[in-house]
């Protein structure tokens, strides 16, 4: 077989191992599947199969695969199944949050790889000689941490997002069950601020139990008895109710503190790949800055995320005011990575749509 035979063939493989692997992973959060080990199996399996496209792609055109946006992209695509591959193993979190994780890192993995394959066109799939400015061994030091801190900062993003979504029902949740628990007994007004624990709706059962027992009228017993039940079934689906909520948050707080860890290695390897690109382009252009739309991005990126690590460092801020920084940064990780390869004139753009005037 042919290099662009095995080549396809293996981009085509991980598309499928990586759509399945997230197809699985939405489903066992729907129907909590006992097969537990599917998709990290199906994550390995595209991980090996998108290394073993770029070991293809180096031997064929000689040089560091990273020298257009294909191979950025595929690249892209590996280290995303590779950090998941690493919080799997060495992160200790609940079933719950490691099904989410999956549910996360799946698609994006699957978009990123499906970009690559079908979206850009047949000449910037081809492997190409590699221009003067990139003949120089920053090429793997610079573009391959630039990419993994990317991979990085996009997946603790996404789970900033996951988490505010996750907040914002779980509020909503508390909301229903603070209002069912103020109808069905008779209690001091609860702050919703406050979080609602079994301990009271059982406190609150007993209350009614007691009352009721203290009945003495024979005319009231069956009305008494009937109240006692009702009281006990709700009381039982508030129960219920206040599990999931507690799961809940408890899912919520894994996924704030996983994308914490996650963007504080991100952000210290976008700092080592800004510095090495200063570097690299004093050699090739004779200056370290030149404000090109690629490096105001990557600055901005940068900033963006040194405020979301001050506030959580210095500030103590934790939940949903960073998370809204952190997911703000998503967008400018993609506009950074992809908008200005695409549509910006500069020395860093290698893309297909140029703009006019």
């Amino acid at each position: 077989m042919s290099y662009f035979q095995l080549e396809n063939f293996f981009s085509n493989f991980s598309f499928l191992i990586l759509f399945v692997s997230m197809i699985y992973y939405w489903i066992n959060i729907a129907f909590n599947l006992k097969n537990k080990n599917l998709g990290t199996f199906g994550m390995i399996l595209a991980n090996f199969s998108i290394f073993t496209l770029l070991i293809l792609r180096w031997k064929e055109s000689g040089h560091f695969p990273l020298s257009n946006l294909y191979e950025s992209f595929l690249f892209l695509s590996w280290n995303l199944t590779l950090i998941h591959l690493i919080l799997e193993k060495m992160t200790p979190f609940s079933n719950k949050s490691e099904k989410f994780l999956g549910a996360i890192t799946s698609p994006t993995a699957l978009f990123t790889n499906a970009f690559a394959t079908f979206s850009l066109p047949e000449d910037m799939r081809s492997p190409s000689p590699l221009v003067p400015a990139l003949q120089s061994n920053w090429l793997m030091m610079h573009v391959t941490v630039m990419i993994l801190s990317y991979s990085a900062l996009i997946c603790g993003s996404l789970l900033s997002i996951a988490y505010l979504i996750i907040t914002f029902y779980n509020n909503n949740s508390k909301e229903k069950l603070l209002y069912a628990s103020d109808n069905i007994v008779s209690q001091p007004e609860i702050d919703k601020e406050q979080n609602v624990t079994s301990n009271e709706v059982l406190n609150n059962s007993f209350e009614v139990l007691n009352n009721s027992l203290s009945s003495s009228s024979p005319i009231s017993t069956n009305s008494n008895m009937y109240s006692l039940n009702l009281s006990n079934n709700l009381y039982t689906t508030n129960l219920n109710n206040i599990n999931v909520v507690s799961k809940k948050t408890k899912l919520a707080d894994d996924l704030d503190n996983l994308s914490y860890r996650i963007l504080g290695v991100g952000f210290p390897l976008l700092t080592i790949g800004i510095l090495s690109g200063a570097v690299w382009a004093n050699e090739a252009w004779g200056s370290y800055w030149s404000w090109d739309p690629k490096e105001t991005w990557a600055l901005l990126t940068w900033l963006v995320f040194a405020i979301y690590l001050h506030t959580r460092i210095t500030k103590g801020w934790q939940g949903k005011k960073p998370a809204i920084i952190a997911s703000l940064g998503f967008f400018i990780v993609w506009i950074c990575f992809l908008g200005v390869n695409l549509l910006g004139e500069g020395l860093h753009s290698y893309g297909f749509i140029k703009m006019n005037g």
